[in-house]
């Protein structure tokens, strides 16, 4: 697991010391996990997806981890404020569906708000490059569009 330096102190560097810890330990299994960073009013976006709290984001990481052979979160810079950080990171992702030979490696950006806990979460990544190249009618035509511009 990479782990990047984190430059933020006391409680801040705490949290994003666990942030870390959990999403390498997240999965179907582990969702209880997720209470120990999120706040109960947290507001998560993705390209996606849009939820907000708690218990919905326990549902969206349950649907999301329901069918996915195996994940891994590769953080490899981590800049953090007053309240806030960003994040990049590298997902290797298997999935029955999307890579059933070998994961595919997307990366991506994460913008967090915390106080106590994390409040506001936002990923940023290409999601045609991790769902619509990978359909079978849609992929091609994404494919080809890429290919001209």
């Amino acid at each position: 697991m990479n782990r990047p330096p984190i430059n933020a102190g006391g409680a801040a560097g705490g949290l994003l010391e666990r942030f870390l810890q959990v999403y390498q330990a997240l999965d179907r299994d582990h969702l209880h996990l997720l209470d120990e960073v999120y706040a109960e009013d947290v507001a998560f976006t993705d390209p996606l997806h849009h939820v907000e709290g708690l218990p919905a984001l326990h549902e969206y990481f349950a649907r999301m981890y329901a069918n996915v052979t195996a994940v891994r979160f590769d953080f490899e810079r981590i800049l953090a404020g007053d309240g806030e950080a960003m994040l990049t990171w590298t997902m290797h992702l298997q999935h029955p569906r999307l890579s059933p030979a070998e994961p595919l490696a997307l990366p991506g950006a994460t913008h967090l708000r915390f106080d106590a806990k994390v409040r506001y979460h936002r990923d940023y990544f290409d999601a045609g490059a991790l769902l619509y190249e990978r359909l079978p009618l849609l992929g091609g035509v994404v494919r080809a569009i890429r290919r001209r511009v």
